[in-house]
């Protein structure tokens, strides 16, 4: 595999970016590890991060470039700060960003990334659980699929219950989304996002979806509420819960069945 750290300039964003990607490389010589190019374009993951960390986070704390070596695909880990994956009242647009203008760009400076929808994912944890689900209901035209970990997916209840319990996040959340009436119904509510998408749509149109949430996670109940709303809609939803809390050890262990499930495959990864 080929590791990048690229430094950019976005225009939706007005600032420098950074991203880490990781790219296939037909490789026999590594000690303890297969390196695998595919055939013709790769297959992309756009992999998120948290609310707390960054684009390096998942090469820290878990084994993503070794797991995905002997698959073939292009891993891009972009950073969106403190931005929740959304077009922040504060002004800043992520959302634009990640969902437009970063595939754009990775595919200028990556010719081999596919264009195909079909080979593009959106995973992620915690908030990027919640941007993994956004870029696959709000842009299935770009991101074929969507995987939360642990995700925010009932914003709406995580939102009213920092404005009531959490001084320092409040702010932060205000700026991001607005008010509690700014934010139900709109385009930043996953759940208003899926009811749109499946509107005279027929099951087999929608993305797949995929989620893991632990037991013991503070997101769980909300998880659950998630689930049961886009199975009623009629998303194809692969969902799974075991014990466990909001922790990398279990991220590390469930990106791996991501990428079973996304590739259909039960190889063993690593």
């Amino acid at each position: 595999m080929a590791l990048l750290h690229v430094n950019f300039f976005s225009d939706v964003l007005g600032m420098c970016a950074e991203m880490d990607v990781i790219l296939p490389q037909q490789t026999s010589g590594q000690i303890g590890m297969e390196g695998t190019a595919a055939d013709g374009k790769y297959k992309t993951m756009y992999l998120l991060h948290g609310l707390s960390d960054d684009q390096t986070t998942w090469q820290r704390r878990t084994s993503i470039e070794r797991y995905v070596s002997s698959l073939g695909i292009a891993v891009v880990m972009p950073t969106t700060h403190l931005g929740f994956y959304t077009d922040t009242t504060y002004g800043v647009r992520y959302w634009t960003y990640v969902s437009q203008e970063l595939p754009r760009i990775c595919r200028e400076f990556f010719p081999r990334m596919s264009e195909k929808r079909e080979d593009t994912l959106a995973a992620g944890l915690s908030m990027g659980g919640y941007g993994a689900w956004k870029l696959a209901l709000g842009a299935p035209e770009t991101f074929g699929a969507g995987a939360s970990l642990s995700g925010a997916l009932d914003i709406v209840e995580d939102y009213k219950k920092h404005m009531e319990t959490d001084d320092d996040r409040r702010p932060l959340f205000r700026g991001i989304f607005g008010s509690l009436s700014d934010l139900e119904g709109s385009d930043n509510e996953i759940l208003t996002l899926a009811q749109k998408l499946a509107v005279g749509k027929e099951g087999n149109a929608l993305p797949p979806l995929y989620a893991w949430c632990g037991t013991e996670d503070f997101l769980y109940e909300g998880n659950q509420n998630a689930w049961k709303r886009v199975r009623e809609l009629g998303y194809d939803l692969t969902a799974e819960s075991s014990s466990g809390d909001h922790q990398w050890k279990y991220w590390d262990e469930k990106i791996q069945d991501v990428l079973r499930w996304w590739l259909k495959t039960d190889q063993e990864l690593g």
